[in-house]
């Protein structure tokens, strides 16, 4: 039942990864006051809320992700509607706030329509990004060289960038990151939780979902953002010679 946290039974706590003990345990792993990683896990799963400094080791957990994001490529699973440019470009936010959050597998694809690059698709019914900066950068280009084109939104505190139906093809992503009522491992096409399932995503595959993500100090790289609406409060562009990322 969604909001009550199930009892860990034996077979479940053989799933949980074998993590490095904490500092003040002993070498032999016993001793008075001394709890594993894999106990504090087992804690927070019980609590029905769960964080991670590594986001990355959240949102692409291990072997598992990424053989579910093979196995959607080689379905053919669409993430963006449009075809990618080709060129990646940067986002980072302060603090992201998330509600109704969802991720699986999926493909984009350049114009040529031979060209595809595996990414994870995250999406948010609707979110809120704090100071955003996004960046892109075009190099050789005739008479001024290479260029930066970059953009920035929500620099007040109280004015930050929102977005609904947002829906994010990343390949990289790290920040600190807390999720409440998190599910990991559910089929894409039983989610719940987030905007619609992008376009040919394979309802077997995997995929997470959260009522709730909040995630602090945002950098992700990405070939393509799509949303309901974004309304960039305080929007200023600018373009630079030379690589002036955000990040």
């Amino acid at each position: 039942m969604r909001g009550q946290s199930p009892a860990l039974l034996p077979e479940d706590v053989a799933l949980l990864p074998s993590l490095p003990t904490t500092a003040a345990r002993a070498a032999d792993g016993t001793g008075p006051g001394c709890t594993s990683e894999k106990e504090e896990i087992m804690e927070s799963v019980a609590r029905g809320g769960t964080r991670w400094r590594r986001f990355a080791v959240v949102m692409v957990p291990g072997v598992a992700a990424t053989a579910a994001i093979g196995v959607a490529v080689a379905q053919g699973a669409l993430a963006a509607s449009f075809s990618v440019s080709g060129q990646q470009f940067k986002v980072s936010a302060d603090r992201l706030e998330g509600d109704g959050f969802a991720q699986y597998g999926g493909m984009d694809v350049e114009s040529d329509g031979k060209t595809g690059h595996a990414v994870a698709v995250s999406s948010f019914d609707d979110a809120k990004l704090y100071n955003m900066c996004q960046s892109v950068v075009t190099p050789n280009v005739p008479l001024v060289g290479t260029i930066t084109l970059k953009l920035s939104a929500g620099t007040k505190k109280d004015q930050p960038a929102v977005a609904h139906n947002l829906y994010v093809d990343l390949d990289d992503l790290s920040g600190e990151a807390t999720f409440e009522d998190i599910d990991i491992g559910v089929a894409a096409g039983a989610k719940t939780r987030g905007p619609a399932l992008a376009k040919n995503t394979p309802t077997g595959g995997f995929a997470q979902q959260a009522r709730k993500a909040t995630i602090e100090d945002v950098k992700q790289t990405a070939w393509a953002t799509t949303a309901g609406t974004f309304k960039l409060s305080g929007l200023h562009m600018s373009l630079h010679k030379g690589v002036k990322e955000c990040y």
